[in-house]
């Protein structure tokens, strides 16, 4: 590299989000995970003994995985190689299988391979690295937001150990914004800046536990920000919560917060805890959900967790999507809140929905069970003479208290209602 490639380096460094500038060289540099690389933990371990086991790193964004990557790099003393699966593909996986054995032939070194968003490679892509991963020709870390029992191909699940991120806690978040305020070469301690513990707290907390959210926050307030006579620049929470405007949630609605939050709605309602219900609500509709979703998880839930208990839940639920379908967002917003908060205080019983299972169970095993003959129309003359219809006894002629079988023989006596 020369002089003038030195300069360009130097330069990009600079420019680069503060989030990328900041993030950890080591693990003495690293807040949160505790459960994960705290002292005499597994994976601290493998990463200090340099005995990297093929990896998945699950987790929000903003919780270290591409960070705890990048250590790993740092303290290895295999070949490490890192690419993104959303501009990689099998081309350039060729290529880093070439290299790997060209290392391990003539340097007798590993390669660890690092595959950010793995989640968005396909199956094909996935199953490629497969015989290199159970060779231990490629080391695989791999880091994705989505659930790996869903993204990631079994085979290669199989071969790998899962390391699940948790998203940080407030106290990791202001360690992290302290370090930044303080680092002279990396960071914002070459500038005066004055912030009171209130405030850091205050940007940790809205944060939504992403290190990433609250850097690229602390970096816009001190872009926008003017120095007083005394060159410092004073940050305060007005200011800050401007830096946080969001155009949008952590909310994927075909990833993992989808089905989270419409299970957390679900088990709120069953749980009857109104609150709880209307809050998972709204976070999917303020998320961008598609109202219609959501009404129509509602329909399905007042007949499996109401049903019979009130009658009137379904009517409720069918009007709420009918209304939804008509008026649309923003406005459909209350009506869905009617509906939640009704489903939530009504009686529950999942009679129907036990019922059915039983039903449906028995259909599978007894799918060619004959309709009794008496319950058969006979409209020949010829399903006359063979029986069809015969002592079938005609409820009202009974006053409705006849005794008579009406399921096939092998079920007979069969109770599925309580």
């Amino acid at each position: 590299m020369d002089l003038f490639e030195n300069h360009v380096k130097s330069d990009m460094q600079k420019e680069s989000p503060l989030a990328d500038r900041m993030r950890p060289l080591s693990l003495a540099q690293f807040f949160g995970q505790e459960e994960l690389i705290g002292k005499n933990k597994l994976l601290r371990k493998l990463i200090e003994q340099d005995q990297i086991p093929s990896m998945i790193f699950w987790g929000p964004p903003g919780s270290g995985k591409t960070t705890l990557a990048r250590i790993v790099a740092n303290m290895t003393n295999s070949k490490f190689i890192s690419l993104s699966a959303v501009s990689a593909g099998l081309k350039e996986l060729r290529e880093i299988i070439k290299i790997a054995q060209d290392h391990r032939k003539y340097e007798n070194k590993r390669t660890i391979l690092f595959i950010d968003e793995i989640h968005r490679w396909s199956k094909t892509q996935q199953d490629a690295l497969l015989p290199y991963v159970e060779s231990g020709m490629l080391t695989l870390i791999g880091a994705t937001t989505e659930n790996p029992s869903f993204q990631v191909v079994s085979a290669l699940l199989s071969r790998t150990r899962v390391f699940i991120f948790e998203q940080l806690q407030e106290k990791d978040l202001i360690n992290i914004l302290k370090q930044t305020l303080e680092d002279k070469e990396r960071g914002l301690g070459y500038l005066k800046i004055k912030i009171d513990d209130e405030t850091l707290k205050y940007l940790a907390s809205v944060s939504n536990g992403d290190s990433r959210t609250a850097l690229n926050a602390l970096e816009l307030a001190v872009k926008v920000s003017k120095k007083d006579k005394n060159g410092i620049i004073k940050l305060d929470q007005k200011l800050i919560k401007e830096s946080l405007k969001k155009s949008s949630y952590l909310y994927d609605r075909a990833g993992d917060q989808h089905y989270n939050i419409i299970s957390a709605l679900h088990k709120s309602l069953r749980g009857s805890d109104a609150d709880a219900a209307l809050y998972w609500m709204a976070r999917m509709i303020e998320a961008g959900e598609d109202p219609l979703y959501v009404a129509r998880r509602l329909v399905r839930f007042a007949s499996e967790d109401i049903g019979l208990a009130n009658s009137q839940a379904l009517t409720q639920a069918v009007a709420g999507y009918q209304a939804c379908h008509f008026i649309g967002m923003p406005e459909c917003n209350v009506i869905l809140a009617q509906v939640v908060v009704y489903l939530a205080k009504c009686k529950k019983s999942n009679e129907l929905y036990e019922a059915y299972l039983k039903v449906q169970k028995d259909v599978k095993e007894t799918m060619d069970e004959p309709v009794p003959v008496h319950l058969r129309n006979a409209p020949t003359k010829l399903m006359k003479n063979l029986g069809y219809g015969k002592d079938y006894k005609y409820s009202p002629s009974f006053n409705y208290e006849e005794k008579q079988d009406y399921l096939p023989e092998k079920l007979r006596g069969r109770k599925y209602l309580k």
